[in-house]
């Protein structure tokens, strides 16, 4: 059970980020193995209890402090809210641990059911026949809170691309299909197809299934996601709806556009993504805000003229440009607040 940090729940996306940097190290290190086996293991848990859900509590009896939300909440979830990163995550560790070690003792029965329920969670927000099965509201005064049209969100129409109801701040979307949490999932798609062809893992059905899903996804993506911009040319949306509007903007919190080389869903010098690279940087992002102290992206949940220290750590883990690297990084070291403590 991994913490978040400043509240006693375990995100999915939180808990595979928090141990990522560990991952080089556990060839070497048995009492690491033990403890990544176990994230695995505890995600297992989780997307087996409600694949919808983002952020769990250490004991499956807990009540949530959100028990009220209009949705199908049940002991052991802190929140339900449906982020696709949050089931693309576990596959990431799991890949990773896997490629790292070949390991395959933590795959079990359980493990495998928890991926086929990420595929079928998957296509139900494919929404190709109907709305699928997730909806939520919530009582409050926070817009972002709030899903409009009985708890689906703004109409969209299915185009291979699948539905994410928030974004990795916990921010609802505007347009359905969040493009860079689109754009991991190919990635990680890719990932089960890999792991599935293995030898000691074969499943030939599973690896159907996850290429089929993947290529309409990517196929959603090419013709929806990318769009051209009259200053910069052709870039990535940030959301789509499938009817041809967009949202053009970046959040800090990851995926965002400006972390998809992170998450190895595209090259760092990929002119697409260093064209909209460009925008997301700039004042063409409504979110991208510049002081005598420092710049970087914020997002609405940390409201305006905020800038969230992730977006800064990501600008710098995605540069190919030296000079942008240290300006980051004393911009981190500067930023710590008077404790020493660097963000």
């Amino acid at each position: 059970y991994v913490i978040t940090g400043d509240i006693d729940a375990m995100w999915l996306r939180d808990s595979t980020a928090q141990i990522w940097p560990y991952l080089p190290f556990v060839k070497e290190d048995a009492k690491l193995r033990e403890l990544i086996k176990g994230v695995i293991n505890r995600q297992t848990k989780c997307i087996l209890l409600d694949p919808y859900a983002n952020a769990f509590y250490k004991d499956f009896n807990e009540i949530s402090e959100w028990k009220d939300d209009i949705t199908q909440m049940q002991p052991g979830i802190h929140e339900r809210k449906w982020e696709i990163d949050s089931l693309c995550y576990p596959i990431r560790l799991a890949h990773e641990y896997w490629k790292k070690t070949g390991d395959i003792s933590m795959f079990d029965a359980d493990w495998k059911k928890a991926m086929e329920l990420v595929l079928q969670t998957f296509k139900e927000q494919q929404r190709w026949e109907n709305k699928g099965p997730y909806t939520f509201q919530r009582n409050t005064a926070w817009a972002t809170d709030g899903v409009p049209l009985s708890g689906y969100g703004y109409p969209i129409k299915p185009c291979g691309l699948i539905v994410s109801t928030f974004r990795p701040s916990d921010d609802s979307t505007l347009f359905g299909f969040l493009i860079p949490s689109n754009m991991f999932a190919i990635e990680v798609l890719g990932y089960l197809v890999g792991m599935f062809s293995s030898p000691k893992l074969k499943d030939d059905e599973m690896v159907f299934k996850a290429n089929e899903l993947k290529q309409q996804v990517e196929k959603g993506l090419q013709e929806q996601g990318i769009i051209v911009h009259p200053k910069f040319g052709k870039i990535i949306a940030f959301e789509v709806n499938g009817y041809g509007s967009f949202h053009m903007m970046d959040d800090a919190n990851v995926p965002s556009i400006l972390s998809l080389p992170y998450l190895g869903a595209i090259a760092p010098d990929d002119e697409l993504y260093l064209n909209t690279r460009k925008l997301v940087l700039s004042e063409n992002n409504p979110f991208f805000y510049k002081g005598k102290a420092g710049e970087g992206v914020g997002g609405p949940h940390t409201g305006a003229d905020t800038i969230w220290p992730m977006s800064i750590i990501l600008r710098a883990i995605t540069s190919v440009d030296e000079n942008e690297l240290t300006n980051c990084i004393s911009t981190l070291i500067k930023t710590h607040a008077n404790t020493g403590f660097m963000h």
